[in-house]
């Protein structure tokens, strides 16, 4: 159990500061003033980062922190906190951690019962869920789907049964692959794709899976897309289980016989649906 009073403490903190996703503007006040006062500012790309604080004429000396050397930085960061250093966590745009570097060492800092304190500020997912007119009242986010074709196919169909609004992060050069992927698995359902966010050339596409990939098809699409889709009504909940009244056996053996999978992947297939673990299905399957 943590029990942590973010403001009963001086010095050292992990302030997780979100950065405008576009607009400069949609900095706040508070995000300013975090990171004039740190001691050191962790960002995913310092480049950007000098950019934003030349802006607004900050100094504050900046550390690199991003995918590719995050466990390294991890032990660097935790010695300057024990030292009573102040540290703020900002990504290249948007909240850090969400799809962006930041979670481990906000787990670090916890552990090491270390205050964190996160501020409020820009996210794209929730201005594309806001703008999109589709159901707010309860939302999975999802971030980027895996890029390979099969393993994005296994994710949207254990997605498929939820009937939440799902939010997804998608690169431009991805994005019409994986539109008719979820068309594949969805069916024609709404959807709202959002671009730019905050910036001068901001859009909304609201339709029909069908009619927003044939405006795609006739488009050059440019920039960090938000994709918004409707989640699944009752009847489309009730059909995407089909195998509801299968064992897990009978389960497994539909993936072998009308599949062709190997028992791995049908194990695997399985557990996905049911949302088991793996070795849970292994077993039903191969203890008989």
């Amino acid at each position: 159990m943590n029990l942590q009073n973010s403001f009963d403490k001086e010095g050292a903190a992990v302030y997780v500061v979100p950065t405008p996703i576009g607009n400069l503007e949609d900095i706040t006040y508070r995000a300013l003033t975090t990171l004039q006062s740190v001691s050191v500012i962790a960002a995913e790309d310092t480049r950007n980062t000098k950019n934003l604080l030349r802006h607004f004429e900050i100094t504050t000396p900046l550390i690199s922190y991003h995918e590719h050397n995050k466990l390294a930085r991890e032990e660097q960061l935790l010695s300057k906190l024990e030292q009573g250093e102040s540290i703020a966590l900002v990504s290249d745009a948007g909240m850090p951690a969400i799809s962006d570097p930041g979670q481990e060492i906000i787990q670090a800092a916890i552990k090491q019962d270390i205050p964190v304190i996160v501020l409020p500020g820009a996210n794209a997912a929730l201005c594309a869920l806001v703008g999109s007119g589709l159901p707010t009242s309860e939302f999975y986010f999802y971030g980027f789907l895996p890029r390979k074709k099969k393993e994005k196919v296994l994710e949207l169909e254990r997605l498929a049964p939820l009937q939440a609004t799902l939010l997804f992060y998608e690169s431009p050069y991805r994005l019409r692959e994986s539109l008719q992927a979820m068309r594949n698995v969805f069916g024609n359902r709404q959807v709202t794709f959002a671009r730019e966010l905050t910036k001068r050339f901001e859009s909304y596409l609201r339709g029909t899976l069908d009619e927003v990939i044939s405006h795609v098809d006739k488009a050059t699409v440019k920039g960090e897309c938000c994709i918004v889709l409707e989640g699944a009504t009752e009847i489309e909940q009730q059909d995407t289980l089909w195998w509801s009244d299968l064992t897990i056996v009978e389960h497994v053996e539909h993936y072998l016989q009308e599949e062709a999978l190997s028992s791995k992947d049908a194990i695997k297939r399985v557990a996905q649906d049911r949302q088991l673990p793996k070795r849970e299905v292994y077993q039903n399957y191969h203890v008989r």
